[in-house]
């Protein structure tokens, strides 16, 4: 294992929980269940927009997006986790290790732009409901999709090749769960402030300037709630945008705790377990929190459920 500084042979090793091997099969039956109900649950939410015209609208598109990043950000660190937790071996090639660690950048970054731009949907169907198909128009919309996938891939591009050029002096145990930009940063034994200082401008670009657009849209938002005289009409607001809400904090919380604490002092396992749980938990639970509190994602289930049953 001990090659040259950042040569592209050989491959790294993914500590995660080894310094608790008894909790490695514990932890392997966990992501395995969560990956599960993460592939059902976003797969349902892409079939279920695709198949009911009344689903046929801006919201739904941007949350099919949505649940395709969150299948696609779990399923480039999961597989690997899970092969990890398995057995002895815990290596990851260089080139799994460098896909991964564009991958998850760039579907990261994306989550982030597509958190706005879901927010601005909302901003426009409660605030500006007259004029919400004009606005949201479909070349807008796939607009505004590109934006947030393009967006996220410059990213990605620029902060990971960045990154890459660290000497690494051929340390190659990466104590994480998987391949990416702080715990890479960790591992590199040259002078890293520079990197870090990039990190955490790019990451404040990317979460703070995002989350407070967000909040700002909702004071709008919940001052135009305030005005809907029908309280059925004030309840289907607030339960949609509250849906929102919650995937908003949960995923840029972790994500700033994650990207925006010193690489070099933050807790060592409390940064894999964040990382765990935006990687893990976050894309399992979204697909729940949009389908729980909405009508319109129930009874569409609902109706596919029953042509299934008249089919069979």
């Amino acid at each position: 294992m001990e090659v040259g500084s950042n040569s592209s042979s050989g491959s790294f090793i993914l500590m995660g929980i080894s310094d608790h091997p008894q909790l490695e099969m514990i932890f392997f039956v966990l992501i395995l269940f969560s990956y599960l109900l993460t592939l059902s649950g976003n797969t349902t939410i892409i079939l279920l927009s695709h198949v009911d015209s009344r689903l046929h609208i801006p919201m739904y598109f941007f949350l099919s997006n949505l649940s395709s990043l969150d299948l696609a950000f779990t399923t480039s660190s999961v597989p690997q986790m899970l092969v990890n937790l398995w057995g002895p071996d815990k290596t990851i090639s260089y080139g799994g290790c460098m896909t991964q660690l564009y991958v998850f950048l760039w579907l990261g970054a994306t989550e982030c732009i597509l958190l706005v731009v879901m927010a601005f949907d909302r901003y426009v169907a409660v605030c500006r409901p007259l004029h919400y198909m004009t606005i949201m128009n479909p070349r807008r919309c796939w607009l505004l999709a590109a934006v947030s996938w393009l967006g996220g891939l410059g990213n990605s591009l620029i902060q990971s090749t960045f990154t890459m050029q660290l000497p690494f002096c051929g340390h190659r145990r990466v104590d994480n769960f998987l391949c990416e930009v702080p715990a890479m940063i960790k591992l590199a034994c040259g002078d890293t402030s520079l990197n870090e200082a990039v990190l955490n401008g790019v990451c404040t670009f990317f979460t703070a300037v995002p989350l407070s657009t967000i909040l700002t849209s909702y004071c709008f938002i919940a001052r135009a709630v305030m005005k809907i005289h029908s309280a059925e009409g004030r309840r289907k607001a607030f339960n949609t945008c509250l849906s929102h809400l919650v995937v908003v904090f949960l995923f840029y919380g972790s994500a700033i705790y994650g990207y925006l604490v010193p690489a070099k002092s933050s807790n060592q396992d409390q940064g894999k377990f964040i990382s765990l749980f935006y990687s893990v938990v976050t894309p399992m639970v979204n697909p729940l929190i949009y389908t729980l509190r909405n009508k319109e994602v129930k009874g569409a289930l609902k109706r596919l459920l029953g042509k299934g049953r008249e089919v069979g």
